[in-house]
């Protein structure tokens, strides 16, 4: 099962506008009119009777945009001037790049960073090879490992199309949690080759994040790595969605009154993001899992976890609590939701079922996929990790990171904002305590 992405249109329409009362409301009247949501509207030039605006829009398909650019054309008192892709701009030239720490204003400053000042650096290193994480760069660099194959909805589409999207992580942990995120891209389909690889590349990096690799491989690959090396490697599909959703859950049990380890949780879906999300639930204290998926492999696995297999219909009526991640839209029917029912229908952009209607059918609290964004988990639950020293991201560590992440959320919100850095660099101080605490941190002396 994967989520299949509509095609979503995000534009910016420069448009000339006669300056008089009405002229903007009705543009906003005809671009809503098309069921499209408004983003930014900015004034870019005044001139005589007239102002050029620059109007963000946000559409599902691209006949929207053509019956809105018609429409306006059709209206007196409003020219299109230009249609901009927002997304394509934003990514030409790439979203990263590698930058100097420290400046280079003289032929000695050149000595000194590199030869002949760097040899006593590395004879240093050589002597004691823990000095590596003072001296290096390599205690702040985490490598963002994928083959392509479960890139976002889109399935397998190869490595080299995946960029974008490490491009965007790599972002987020600079941004958001001051790392190193190095792409690491792998035109591979075994496993083997993977783990081998990774684990020849691993002395550059202080953790390995595994990225959109495909169930069942992904656990593999991720099982074997972390047993043989000696730094935290994660699998972000399983674990970095695992812990939002379980800080999701604790703030739903507190506005519910929901006692969410004697809850049975049923799991629509048993790919990557279902098995993390029940591996931590259950370590977390929940005992009783329901769980469906079309692929027979994966509903022996769950079960090999602890899991009981049930068809679609029982998993939700015999469940207090439903997660599905199985990108079918509408999977769920008004039907089967029953009263007290909690619901999380994480795929997007189309849900199993629409927050709404489970709420209009019984359930006490029903939300969607668009807060429920691993990005609010990883920057500070690598960063935790890099600054213990850890060798590996155990449970304790992913639960710290989730109580800490419901503990930032606003009242009443399921989840905190996701560019907010102090929830981040909170995260990171409450992992680090935990893989100090639970003895999976390293201590080095000077």
């Amino acid at each position: 099962m994967r989520i299949e992405y509509s095609n979503k249109v995000i534009k910016t329409l420069r448009i000339k506008i006669i300056d008089k009362p009405g002229y903007l409301g009705n543009i906003t009247s005809i671009i809503g009119a098309n069921s499209t949501m408004i983003g930014d509207i900015k004034t870019v030039h005044l001139g005589k009777g007239y102002k050029i605006r620059d109007i963000d829009i946000y559409a599902d398909e691209n006949n929207v945009l053509d019956n809105i650019l018609s429409s306006i054309k059709d209206f007196e008192g409003a020219d299109v001037i230009e249609v901009v892709d927002v997304v394509e701009k934003m990514h030409v030239n790439g979203k990263i790049a590698v930058k100097p720490t420290v400046d280079i204003n003289s032929i000695d400053d050149l000595k000194i960073i590199y030869t002949p000042g760097v040899a006593s650096i590395c004879k240093k290193i050589h002597d004691n090879k823990a000095l590596a994480d003072k001296y290096t760069s390599i205690r702040n660099n985490v490598a963002i490992v994928t083959n392509g194959t479960a890139i976002l909805g889109l399935g397998d589409i190869g490595a080299v199309a995946g960029m974008p999207v490490m491009e965007g992580k790599a972002l987020l942990f600079s941004l958001l949690a001051g790392i190193n995120g190095f792409p690491i891209l792998l035109e591979t389909h075994k496993p083997e080759e993977i783990i081998e690889t990774v684990k020849h590349i691993a002395p550059t990096f202080g953790a390995i994040k595994l990225e959109d690799i495909k169930a069942p491989e992904c656990f593999e690959i991720e099982d074997k790595l972390d047993a043989m090396l000696d730094i935290p490697v994660l699998h972000d599909d399983q674990h970095g969605t695992a812990v939002v959703v379980l800080a999701a859950l604790l703030n739903i049990a507190k506005y519910t009154f929901v006692n969410l380890k004697e809850s049975s949780v049923g799991i629509i879906g048993l790919g990557a993001a279902g098995t993390g999300i029940m591996k931590l639930l259950k370590s977390y204290g929940i005992k009783e899992f329901n769980g469906v998926d079309l692929d027979k492999s994966a509903l022996e696995r769950f079960e090999s976890l602890g899991g009981s297999p049930k068809d679609l219909r029982g998993v939700v009526e015999q469940s207090k609590i439903v997660i599905a991640t199985t990108g079918c839209p509408d999977l769920i029917t008004p039907d089967m939701i029953q009263p007290g029912h909690v619901i999380l229908a994480l795929s997007n952009p189309n849900p199993e079922i629409d927050p709404d209607l489970a709420m209009k059918h019984g359930a006490i609290f029903a939300a969607d996929g668009k807060s429920v964004n691993n990005a609010l988990a990883f920057p500070g639950l690598f960063k935790g990790a890099l600054q213990a020293h850890a060798f590996t991201i155990n449970n304790q560590m992913k639960i710290a990171a989730a109580k800490t992440i419901a503990s930032f959320a606003l009242e009443g919100d399921l989840v905190p904002n996701i560019l907010d850095k102090k929830v981040h660099e909170a995260v990171a101080k409450d992992v680090e305590a935990a893989a100090y605490r639970t003895g999976v941190a390293k201590i080095y002396e000077d």
